[in-house]
């Protein structure tokens, strides 16, 4: 069955290939952009710009721990820096007669290019990706400021005094906790969404506030209420692989990219991290130091080879180690990626469907050997028939893995943001919580259910409810009642 396409006059078209890493994903970027210079009779368009669209690739040099393509098969690759960067590198393909195809694996980045206004400051507030605006110059809301009003001297000390990078919660859990117990103080809803080891999404958090003036819950409420609508005309392509292949696949790639030096990429990055870097912690650099969840070193690769270059007595057996765990890492990581795209970036589609008329399309690269038929010329004919505005076919019916993987039920949470935080709460559990210090907080719903039943809980309370009972024993009743409640199994946020 053939879809309609509802015209666009407004909206200039953008191809956005999406997939897990070690797909294809650039191979057909490529493809579709040199297609596109041939045919120009056929819609009007000279030809493709390939616009990259991973957060690690983003970054300058390191070309084998972040897997770019190499030069010689970029043919015209354009890089542009995201999310502000990017949009100008789009105008200036349409203007230059040229369709912009949009390639990586961050879908996260992918989903917001394509459907603004739901980040807490948009890109087009901002001169550069990592300016903001001056706190000075930010008269906070009245919520923010009634919240500000009845925090502690420290925690009002800390908001005007945010550190620079986000503290180690392992190596300095004070610091992690009382940024924590900020948000908690001045957005209680937000701070449930989050761990209080989790500490650089809660200084972002806390940043956004101090530099947009509003708490992140109101911003997040008025995201809620406007409804979800593209920025450009967009013809979405996601490049799938059944995980048996693609395991296989992105095994061969991890030593590839061993014999393609990234030992020395590690030890350059290693180099590169120190406490100045924004990176590491304490007076020196050691693999215990270093924040691998800042910048390019949350790339896979650098965790695993930097712990075992550290390693003063290092073997053949610990090096195979670190290769297996690099190619375990690589594994999770396709997983994460394909269920952004089915629950977030697919959700998002159909939301804007009716806007556009134009959905996910599934193309099965599984067999390499049928990478012509299944994959390069039926993208090439959807690009086709998406360009010149005719009907496109109904996306299940491309393939069984079509019909399977885009077969999602609708969830509230992956287009509402007010949703997607209620949806993700944190609980304290004072029942484990044997140190006030070091709070246990569980996600609500399948972890909390799944905690309560564990052996250490059940242990634990156990041993609260003796306690309580020996309590009772030997206390008057006044003083027992007022004992009820602490330390009880009760869910509520931290």
């Amino acid at each position: 069955m053939s879809l309609p396409r509802v015209a666009q006059m407004a909206l200039r078209p953008v191809i956005a290939i999406c997939g897990t890493t070690g797909v294809g994903k650039s191979k057909l970027g490529v493809e579709l952009a040199l297609k596109l210079s041939e045919n120009i009779d056929r819609h009007g368009w000279t030809g493709g710009v390939v616009v990259n669209a991973d957060a690690m690739q983003a970054y300058k040099g390191f070309d084998t721990i972040t897997n770019k393509i190499p030069p010689g098969e970029r043919a015209g690759y354009v890089i542009g820096q995201w999310i502000h960067d990017a949009t100008r590198a789009i105008s200036d393909a349409h203007d230059s007669k040229k369709v912009p195809i949009i390639v990586g694996g961050t879908a996260y980045w992918i989903q917001h290019l394509i459907f603004p206004g739901r980040l807490a400051v948009e890109p087009e507030q901002v001169s550069c990706p990592d300016s903001s605006p001056s706190a000075s110059t930010v008269s906070p809301s009245d919520g923010l400021l009634s919240a500000l009003s009845q925090v502690t001297v420290d925690l009002r000390s800390l908001f005007d005094s945010l550190p620079e990078s986000p503290p180690l919660a392992a190596d300095d859990p004070g610091a992690a906790l009382a940024l924590h117990n900020l948000l908690q103080a001045l957005d209680p809803d937000v701070a449930a969404r989050w761990h209080w080891r989790d500490t650089r999404k809660v200084l972002r958090n806390l940043e956004i506030m101090k530099n947009s003036g509003r708490k992140v819950s109101e911003v997040l409420q008025e995201q809620s209420a406007a409804s979800l609508r593209p920025r450009y005309d967009t013809l979405f392509l996601w490049l799938y692989a059944e995980p048996t292949e693609l395991k296989r696949r992105l095994d061969i790639r991890a030593d590839e990219m061993l014999e393609n030096g990234l030992l020395d990429e590690v030890r350059t990055l290693t180099n590169l991290a120190s406490p100045s870097d924004e990176v590491g912690s304490g007076s020196g650099t050691t693999a215990s130091s270093i924040n691998y969840t800042h910048g390019v070193f949350q790339s896979i690769g650098f965790r695993e080879f930097n712990r075992y270059l550290a390693d003063p007595s290092p073997s053949e057996i610990k090096f195979q180690a670190a290769v297996q765990n690099l190619k375990t890492a690589n594994h999770q990581y396709a997983k994460r990626q394909i269920t952004w795209i089915r629950n977030k970036l697919l959700s998002a589609v159909r939301a804007s469907k009716s806007t556009t008329g134009v959905g996910m399309y599934l193309l099965d690269a599984t067999e390499l050997q049928k990478w012509s038929s299944d994959v390069s010329d039926v993208a090439s004919n959807l690009m086709e028939a998406f360009l010149r505005c005719d009907p496109l076919p109904d996306p299940p019916s491309l393939s069984s893995a079509a019909q399977r993987m885009l077969s999602v039920p609708a969830k509230a949470a992956a287009t509402d943001p007010t949703a997607a935080l209620l949806a993700h709460r944190k609980l304290l559990c004072s029942v484990c919580t044997v140190n006030d210090a070091l709070p246990v907080m569980i996600e609500e719903g399948s972890q909390w259910a799944a905690h309560v039943k564990s052996t250490a809980h059940k242990r634990l309370a156990a041993k609260q409810a003796k306690r309580k009972e020996r309590v009772h024993d030997v206390l008057p009743a006044a003083t027992v009642s007022s004992e009820r409640g602490r330390g009880d199994n009760r869910w509520r946020p931290y």
